[in-house]
Parts: C-alpha cells; structure tokens; sequence
C-alpha cells in the first residue's frame, strides 16, 4: 500500500512546488521592472511640475510652452499605461494564486485521505495479530528481517505524511493571506490609476486649448519658426567655422617635424595619441553621456518632422532645446577644451567644447564661467541658462563629429 501510493505522491508534490517557485521567480521579476519603469516615470513628473511651476506667472501660448505640455502629457500617458499594465500583473498574480490555492487544496486532500488509508491498514494489522507476533512469527531469518524493514518504512511514512500534511496546511494558509493582499494592493492600484487618468485628460485639455489658440495664429508661427531657422543656420556656420579651423592646425601641426599626429581611417582629421585617446574615449561613452543640465526635459528634439499636435507646422533643429529650471547651472558632458565662447543671435551666450575630434555645443546661456583654452571635465559647470521673456529657461545642445552633426539623444544617457 505503501509503495503505491506515498513515493509517486511525495514526487509530485515536489515538483509542483518547484514550478510554483520556478513561476513566482518569474512574476517577481516582471514586478520588479514595472516598479523600476513607474518609479522612473513618476520621477519624471515631478521634475516636469517643478519646471513648469516656474514659469506658470510668465507663461505665454508659445509653441515651447505646447512642447512642454506634449512632453509631459506623453509621460503621463506613460505612467497611467504602466499602472494599467500593474493591474493585469496583479490580476496575473491573483489567478496564479488561486490556482495554486486550488492545487494545494487537492493535493491535502488526497494526502489526508492516503494517511486515513494508512491508519485504516495499521489498525486492521494490529487487530489481527500483534507488531510482535507479526515479527517474530517468520518462517526464516529473511523473512523476520524483511517484516521489520516493512514495519520501520510504513512507520517513517506515517510520519512524512504527517509532516507533509502539515507543510501543505500552513502554504495553503500563507497563499490564502497572499491573496487577500493581492485583492487590497489591487484596488489601491485602480484608484491611483484612476487618480492619474483624471489628470491626463486635464492635461489633454490644457493641451488642445493650447492648439487652438496657436493655430489661429499660424502665419505668426510660421514667421517665427523661419527667423528661428535662420538663426540657427547662422550658429551652424559658426560652428563649422571654428570645426574647421581647428582642423587646419591640427593638419599644420601633423607637418611638423617630429609630431606624433596621424590621420587614422574614418576620422576628420590627424590626432596625437593623447588627443586620439580622448576622442576614442568620447566615442566609447556613446549613450552615456550626463545631461548638460542636472534636471530637465526635451522640449524640442533633433531632426526635421512635423509638430506631433499642430498641423502644418514642421520643427527642425541641428540639436535639443532642453527646458529646465531658472538660473540652472550648465554642465560640461565630457572631458575636454573649451574651444570658441560667443554671443549669437537668438541664441544667447554660446560655448564649444572640445573632445578630440568630437565638439559639443551649448547655447542660451545668460553667464559663462569658463575661458577659452581651459580644460574642463565632465559635469564641470561652463555658466548658467538664460531665461526668455516668456519665462522658459533652455539650453540648446549639439553633438558633432568633424563638420557631421549629430543626434545628441544618440549620446546622451536616456531619462
């Protein structure tokens, strides 16, 4: 009766609780992700209030202030998408344990009933003869010996079954509590959730006000983004300018007698090993660069596309217009040289950078702290951002290669 039923049984049992550890392994990892992913976008929404606070007395139906509110409108979708998505891993979680409930609840029956079995057939054995009569009533040595290895198995299985018993009973208590826990953070979730949603279409409001009252005004816009387009050609031909004679002394440098310089493959001009091992180092860091300012938000990306809610309207820029908070401190996003420091128009207090043969640019600052020809080091502070009439405070940011400009979120460490 014993091998039948008690070896099989105790197997299954095992396995059942490795699948269910091998399962919750996996659901904590989902879990741990989705809280890392909406601990970071709910950062991000405070550093959006923070910002935009600042500018609520001054602020003006601008396309900077629509970015803003695009901006962050999309991180709001974010977070109630991410609390959406916390729901059906709780519902997950729930029917999980449920089913698990329902397995341990089997699973102790049929071991409760298999030990009423046992008991049954012990209490048969002892009416019909005695443990010591059963013993000592062998035929033969082998036989006394295989009686009392019975008899010690079927003992030590009544005690496993008995242990096994209890371990299924205090599981299915604990899973139980897990459920009841699981139905309570359940509905914390559906409220904030539902708190959120509230607030995105207050947000969504704010944003279509704004649309409205900028597409009555299009052909102002469109004046705007052409002097702005303007201007920013102007900064591109200072930039390539500075790019390019630095260029020409580094290749009248290369000429020299006894320069260590050479023109490698693929680079846009020759490097000495120091210089090389600065731009090779600038080029490993790809993706991980720090922000040029400590808190802040894109308001205006890299690249030519239309302008996600006005229609008609196309953006275009060389780098990033990131908004950030009045009076923010600008930072260097590597080791390098400053290279050029100017003033252009539209674009306030500019700095280039240097970086072997790769050059950052940060313009819109109201105060440089640094000269031209000093070495800096990454999050080394260069000045401070410029705020507008129209209390944004931003700082425009390019990357370039040689005379090739770049997509700065490529190199920047994502937010």
């Amino acid at each position: 009766m014993f091998r039948k039923y008690f070896i099989p049984f105790s197997l299954l049992i095992g396995l059942i609780f490795f699948s269910a550890a091998d399962l919750s392994a996996q659901t904590k990892k989902t879990r741990e992700q989705l809280e890392k992913e909406k601990a970071e976008v709910q950062a991000r929404l405070l550093e959006f209030d923070k910002i935009l606070k600042q500018t609520t007395a001054t602020k003006k139906s601008t396309i900077g202030e629509l970015n803003a509110v695009t901006r962050q409108f999309q991180t709001q979708t974010r977070l109630v998408n991410t609390l959406d998505r916390e729901v059906k891993l709780i519902n997950q979680e729930i029917k999980e344990t449920e089913s698990k409930i329902t397995s341990l609840e089997s699973q102790l029956k049929e071991l409760k009933a298999e030990y009423g079995r046992m008991i049954y057939n012990a209490s048969k054995l002892n009416r019909g003869l005695s443990i010591v009569s059963f013993v000592f009533s062998s035929a033969n040595f082998n036989q006394l010996y295989s009686r009392l290895m019975y008899l010690k198995q079927y003992t030590d299985s009544r005690k496993q079954q008995a242990a096994q018993i209890e371990k299924l009973s205090i599981e299915l208590k604990d899973q139980r509590v897990l459920l009841d826990e699981k139905k309570i953070e359940k509905e914390k979730v559906l409220v904030e959730e539902q708190k959120e949603r509230a607030q995105l279409d207050k947000m969504k409001r704010e944003q279509e006000g704004l649309v409205n009252t900028l597409t009555s005004k299009e052909k102002d816009i469109k004046k705007q983004i052409t002097a702005t387009k303007k201007q920013q050609d102007q900064l591109n031909r200072m930039i390539k300018q500075v790019i390019e004679d630095e260029i020409r002394r580094a290749e009248a440098a290369a000429k020299k007698e006894n320069s260590t310089a050479t023109k490698s493959s693929g680079s846009s001009m020759p490097m000495t090993p120091e210089v090389a091992a600065l731009s090779n180092s600038f080029a490993g860091n790809k993706g991980k660069l720090p922000w040029p300012v400590e808190t802040g938000f894109v308001a205006q990306g890299y690249g030519t596309y239309p302008h996600p809610t006005l229609k008609g309207i196309t953006m275009e820029s060389d780098g990033l217009d990131i908004r950030t908070q009045p009076n923010s401190s600008v930072r260097a996003v590597f080791d390098g040289t400053v290279t050029k420091i100017t003033t252009m128009p539209g674009f306030g207090g500019t700095v280039i950078i240097k970086h072997g043969e790769y050059y950052t640019m940060y313009s819109k600052l109201k105060t440089i702290t640094v000269k031209s020809g000093q070495t800096v080091s990454a999050k080394d502070v260069i000045g401070q951002v410029a705020t507008g009439a129209n209390g944004e405070a931003e700082v425009h940011f390019q990357t370039w290669k040689g005379l090739t400009v770049m997509n700065p979120s490529a190199w920047l460490t994502s937010k």
